[in-house]
């Protein structure tokens, strides 16, 4: 949390990403990849003599800051430039990148200190240096190749930046939105919405449960501000989700109740995204993937209570219909009371009904492909299946062991196949070898079976 504080500026009353964040450390969470979108925002600027400086992003933040320039002492100066052929003592400058806190512009916070920086051009312009700073970087260089004359400069109202809209369906797609998610890894998505009391666009539901399945990852929904938990699967039915992309979404409700620091502790309401993929994240942790994150274990840290009392004849009436509720009890607090997939309600009766089954075939399917990377330049023949064999099957051997599957024996809890029968001339011929994984996540020899295809050199070549 102190390095999203460092990195996105820790809490802020306007936006529900920072709450979500904050929730899922408070529940246990380890590693966040934070995605920060800005509807229509626009990025603070000011003229240092010339050389034109821009916020590391946008938002009104960067009206606080100021840049102090210092030009160094004649005889550093000298000793810093006399083994250079690009710059002289005369081309130097430093910079101190400054924040106004609380108000008082007469002492302002030192952020960065950048020395020894030139815009002659050579290692040490300042375009280049200023590429590691947080908080500024260069837009345009001076015309003339000058250092900027000594003093403090600040964001005047011609450069001020601007915090932009609640997002739309817009700021969500393209490379700038979800697709930038497909360079990186993640397993658990959260869409908190721009504003703790807004909502997300309803067609964004569909493209980040898409982005999930192509991402082997699992998504968390959050349901409208204002929607009783009894509304949600008519609220679920409108979103155009169906088929066996929902296994890689669940929903919870209803949201929680918290303290809001910034709001002098006044209670606030906060989706429970965010929380509850730091009690997965800790349970995973604790007791691996293959466990229901749920129960009296699964106790939400951080929240003092809960938008709506859900009563044990209400959760009883939803969890048949695949929503997942959060509960309070007496002497154990608030806790996640549901482990149910989008494809878990009882009339489809999908093999991946519940969450931590699908997680858990989701977490070997990535492990496979990922630990068969080594395949892609050997010959594909016996001697490989037999290696991919030995490899996986030591693999699955310890996650049995840990208590991953059901079963007495190995033999009952999952199997590895590798051979002549998965691998067919034809596919040799194409340069593939099929592997299949099958495992038993709640009775002994009811497989759930999983499949991937490797490259061979057949195919490299």
């Amino acid at each position: 949390m102190a390095q999203f504080d460092r990195v996105f500026g820790g809490l802020w009353r306007e936006s529900g990403l920072s709450y979500a964040v904050r929730d899922f450390y408070l529940n246990g969470g380890g590693a966040a990849r934070v995605l920060r979108l800005a509807g229509g925002a626009e990025s603070a600027f000011l003229d240092v003599d010339g050389l034109l400086l821009e916020a590391s992003g946008p938002g009104s933040w960067g009206n606080r800051l100021q840049v102090e320039v210092v030009h160094p002492q004649s005889g550093n100066a000298e000793e810093v430039a006399s083994g250079s052929a690009d710059f002289g003592a005369g081309d130097l400058f430093e910079l101190k990148i400054l924040e106004v806190r609380d108000d008082d512009r007469d002492t302002p916070a030192v952020l960065e200190t950048f020395l020894n920086l030139t815009t002659v051009d050579g290692p040490r312009r300042v375009d280049a240096m200023l590429r590691s700073s947080q908080f500024v970087r260069v837009k345009r260089m001076p015309s003339a190749s000058k250092r900027p004359a000594k003093g403090v400069y600040k964001v005047t109202e011609a450069g001020w930046g601007t915090d932009g809209d609640q997002l739309d369906l817009a700021d969500y797609s393209g490379e700038q939105g979800l697709d930038a998610l497909v360079k990186t890894d993640f397993n658990l998505l959260c869409l908190p919405p721009s504003r703790p009391d807004g909502n997300l666009p309803e067609d964004v539901w569909a493209k980040a449960l898409r982005l999930c399945q192509q991402r082997r990852a699992f998504l968390l929904v959050d349901t409208p501000t204002g929607t009783a938990p009894a509304d949600s699967p008519a609220w679920l039915a409108t979103l155009g989700m169906s088929g066996p992309m929902n296994r890689n979404g669940a929903v919870y409700v209803p949201r929680l109740r918290s303290a809001d620091p910034l709001r002098d502790g006044a209670m606030g309401e906060f989706v429970p995204s965010g929380a509850v993929a730091g009690v997965m994240a800790r349970t995973d942790a604790t007791r691996g993937v293959w466990k229901a994150p749920a129960g009296v274990d699964a106790g939400v840290m951080g929240a003092s209570g809960l938008a709506y009392q859900m009563t044990e004849g209400e959760s009883e009436q939803l969890n048949p219909l695949g929503i997942n509720c959060l509960r309070t009890f007496p002497q154990v607090g608030s806790v996640v009371w549901g482990a149910r997939t989008l494809r878990g309600a009882d009339a489809l009766a999908d093999e991946y009904k519940y969450v931590p089954v699908r997680r858990l075939a989701l977490f070997l399917e990535e492990s496979l492909v990922r630990g068969t990377q080594w395949v892609v330049f050997e010959p594909n023949d016996e001697r490989l299946w037999s290696q991919i064999r030995t490899s996986l099957g030591a693999f699955m051997q310890d996650l049995f062991r840990q208590g991953a599957f059901q079963g007495r024996t190995p033999r009952e809890a999952y199997f590895v196949a590798c051979d002549s029968e998965t691998t067919t001339q034809f596919d040799i011929d194409r340069g593939i070898v099929n592997i299949v994984v099958g495992f038993a996540p709640l009775k002994p020899t009811e497989f759930v079976v999983i499949g991937i295809q490797q490259k061979t050199a057949e195919a490299a070549g």
